[in-house]
């Protein structure tokens, strides 16, 4: 299946409030489930974003499955996030987008060091992490504040000459 990332647009709230408006979609996440209006508020946050916060559609087969940021930090590191349809889960676009934001990380941006985050209890998205290269560097306690209380994060992370 072709994988594009693409700026995402004004165009893409529908797309994005498939799976934003789901439950399972945000089940480790801060936010959600979304109303449209919260996601018509997230993709205006992003069209409009700083400079250092990039935001991408995810396209797979010409249709948008999901989103994909890299936020720059200083002048060496970077942080990767990912979010897919649950209709799409499985399928490796998670891994695909992620693999892209590396490259754009490490050579459009020129990054040392790339780190991304996930809920412990998220396997499916250190699973991931681990796909693309990254190693597992420890548990943040408390550091996110979700539906059913505080939630640990877990760090992985890969240099740019690993």
């Amino acid at each position: 299946m072709q994988l594009t990332l693409r700026p995402l647009t004004l165009d893409d709230v529908a797309a994005v409030h498939e799976w934003a408006a789901l439950p399972e979609s945000c089940r480790y996440q801060a936010w959600g489930p979304n109303t449209y209006e919260q996601t018509e508020a997230y993709v205006r946050s992003a069209v409009a974003a700083p400079p250092g916060r990039h935001v991408f559609a995810v396209q797979a087969g010409g249709e948008v499955v999901g989103t994909a940021e890299l936020r720059l930090h200083g002048s060496s590191t970077a942080e990767i996030a990912y979010a897919v349809h649950p209709r799409v889960w499985g399928r490796g676009i998670a891994t695909a987008a992620a693999r892209e934001l590396l490259r754009r990380g490490f050579g459009e941006h020129g990054r040392h060091r790339i780190f991304g985050t996930c809920d412990p209890r998220n396997t499916a998205s250190a699973a991931v992490l681990r796909k693309i290269g990254m190693r597992y560097e420890g548990r943040m306690r408390g550091t996110v504040l979700l539906r059913d209380g505080w939630r640990d994060s877990d760090l992985y992370a890969i240099l740019a000459d690993d």
